[in-house]
């Protein structure tokens, strides 16, 4: 899974999504997958954000206090084309990045699409699940 995609939220309304729009694009950058059907397994897990392409995206776990991404937010506009470039000098095997290049040209510059969604993302993350949740005495963390 390699390149841009488009993901959607969970209707429910969460302080995690605050601010976002109904659909946002994150970078993917793997050779591996987390299954939907593995995650449902799991009653106390519970899916925030899916991708028709790339799959599922943000996972909670224990009402917020955990929080899991199999893409990659913090990626800077040229993280992609680095390791796309990286690959093709070793000579490996490797597909460009869906959705990244301008036109699908890799000789024109990436467009970034991810990194007003992502600075929200960690703003909120960090104001209603780690700064309002976390209590002084962090013996009362449960």
């Amino acid at each position: 899974m390699f390149g841009i995609f488009k993901h959607n939220t969970i209707p429910e309304p969460l302080p995690i999504f605050r601010g976002f729009d109904d659909e946002f694009y994150a970078p993917h950058s793997r050779h591996s997958e987390v299954h939907r059907v593995d995650i449902l397994a799991h009653p106390e897990l519970k899916i925030l954000s899916e991708s028709d392409e790339a799959g599922v995206f943000m996972v909670s776990a224990r009402g917020g206090r955990e929080i899991f991404i199999t893409g990659h937010m913090e990626y800077s506009p040229d993280t992609l084309d680095k390791e796309y470039r990286r690959d093709l000098d070793k000579g490996l095997p490797i597909a460009m990045p869906k959705h990244y290049y301008r036109n699908d040209d890799p000789a024109q510059k990436p467009l970034d699409r991810w990194r007003a969604h992502a600075n929200l993302f960690y703003a909120n993350w960090l104001n209603y699940y780690v700064y309002q949740e976390t209590p002084y005495n962090l013996q009362e963390i449960q």
